[in-house]
């Protein structure tokens, strides 16, 4: 796998990994009254790193969002928490999928294909 690759799914995985938190955090809340629901996002962000190299991607960062209370309803809504973190579990389990199977990869090469 090459550095930019291993890269962005080294940055993915902390992006999913903060979203599940989050997501966690508002389900948890979603009967406060004065809880304001958060999102994270970091997909931009690393898409338009990914153009400008290793660098970009290394400083890139996954963001906490407020939502907006003047824009939207912020109540939490549970469906769309769960379908949400569905979501993201499924992104992350597909990731980590990758990463085990270029490890078998590597591993049959050091081995002599065996």
């Amino acid at each position: 796998m090459d550095p930019i690759s291993a890269a962005l799914i080294s940055k993915a995985l902390d992006g999913l990994h903060l979203r599940a938190a989050v997501i966690a955090e508002n389900i948890a809340n979603a009967n406060s009254r004065s809880f304001a629901p958060r999102k994270v996002s970091f997909e931009q962000e690393l898409r338009a790193a990914a153009t400008q190299g290793l660098g970009a991607i290394e400083e890139s960062r996954a963001r906490i969002v407020s939502v907006n209370p003047d824009t939207t309803d912020t109540a939490v809504r549970l469906d769309m928490e769960m379908a949400d973190a569905a979501q993201t579990s499924a992104r992350y389990a597909a990731l980590v999928d990758i990463l085990g199977r270029q490890m078998q990869i590597h591993r049959a090469a050091i081995r002599g294909g065996q």
